[in-house]
């Protein structure tokens, strides 16, 4: 995970790697933490998670999911690790983000951690090695089970930021579960400008054109910090347009009640803090769309019970990435396992049945 695991208060799953590398990890800068941590997971570290219970699995934009809970984008920027993800018992996983020319993203240090708000500030600015080297090793992968999307970007230096979608949509719909348009990093300057209705009408278009005959569905990612009037926009440009899910949210830009040392740097902010504020979106975009349009809730998930807000919220499923870098891998099989608790306490026989019951 970016910034590693905490030593005082990650689950090691079982796992005595795990015992071994959580101190290292918080001792080491977090980017180079990251990639410890991958490679510590591409070598099968920790244990591969059991069946889900049945009433987890679910159906969105025509995909069939073992359980709702995935690995949000950032953590796996260039296909490393998605099959090994999905071993630890994700019920799918997202890579990216992927833009069309490899890019080193923005100077370091460019990722801090927040202990005492258990958040983590990052300004990476896209890097990744660029869409032809995921491409080669997803085609590796291609047709084994379970699934693994693509969050698609723009490159910092692009003359036409909406082809370099496009282009992502092209180049990697053939080995894509889904592909996610992320429009709402923080990180690579004027990005954001593309939810803008007029422009995101545009954007829609072209992404929607790159699919063509292709079973691909398309997800649009956006911002917590939006507008009334903006969510009301962006509501009403992709209802209906053939994207067929909305991610709420990416990082936010606030810094609402954080005491940490590293609070002012700038970047988008992830985890515990940011839970109200991704999951009050999530419910505008709930009443926005009337509930036409499958929801994805990310943002400060750390426990079953904020997996379960946001899912009674409108979430048909979440995806979660900081709360692993202080809960540590055993997050993941407690989540599903709280989940199944209050799914039966409430009366509900799939978690389907849950989906915006609170809006």
């Amino acid at each position: 995970m970016a910034a590693g695991f905490d030593q005082h208060q990650a689950a090691c799953h079982g796992d005595p790697m795990f015992r071994l590398l959580r101190p290292l990890l918080f001792l080491l800068d977090a980017e180079r933490a990251h990639r410890l941590t991958l490679a510590a997971v591409g070598m099968g570290m920790g244990k591969t998670a059991r069946p889900d219970d049945p009433m987890l699995s679910t159906t969105v934009a025509g995909l069939t999911f073992p359980n709702p809970v995935g690995i949000a984008a950032g953590f796996d920027k260039n296909a490393e690790v998605p099959d090994d993800m999905l071993r630890l018992g994700f019920g799918f996983a997202e890579v990216g983000t992927v833009t069309p020319e490899p890019q080193d993203g923005n100077p370091r240090p460019r990722i801090f951690r927040l202990r005492e708000d258990e958040a983590v500030i990052n300004r990476l600015g896209f890097n990744n090695e660029g869409l032809e080297a995921v491409r080669a090793r997803l085609a590796v992968r291609h047709g084994l089970p379970g699934q693994v999307g693509v969050n698609v970007g723009a490159n910092k230096d692009s003359a036409d930021r909406i082809r370099d979608y496009a282009t992502g949509v092209r180049g990697m719909g053939r080995w894509a579960s889904y592909i996610t348009v992320n429009i709402s990093s923080p990180n690579t300057p004027g990005l954001r400008a593309l939810q803008d209705r007029a422009e995101l009408t545009r954007l829609v278009a072209a992404v929607i054109a790159a699919r063509g005959p292709l079973p691909l569905p398309l997800f649009v990612k956006v911002a917590p910090d939006l507008q009334p009037e903006e969510v009301a926009d962006i509501a009403e440009v992709i209802t209906g347009s053939g994207i067929d899910a909305l991610i709420i949210s990416n990082t936010t830009l606030s810094r609402d009640g954080l005491t940490s040392r590293n609070a002012d740097e700038a970047g988008g902010l992830s985890g515990k803090p940011l839970l109200e504020r991704s999951t009050a979106m999530l419910r505008d975009f709930r009443r926005a769309t009337g509930g036409k349009l499958p929801l994805i809730g990310v943002g400060g998930i750390s426990s079953g019970a904020d997996a379960y807000a946001k899912i009674r919220a409108g979430a048909s499923l979440v995806q979660l990435y900081t709360g692993l870098v202080y809960k540590g891998p055993g997050l993941i099989n407690d989540i599903k396992r709280d989940l199944v608790r209050l799914l039966r306490r409430d009366g509900f026989r799939r978690v389907s049945e849950a989906v915006g019951v609170d809006s």
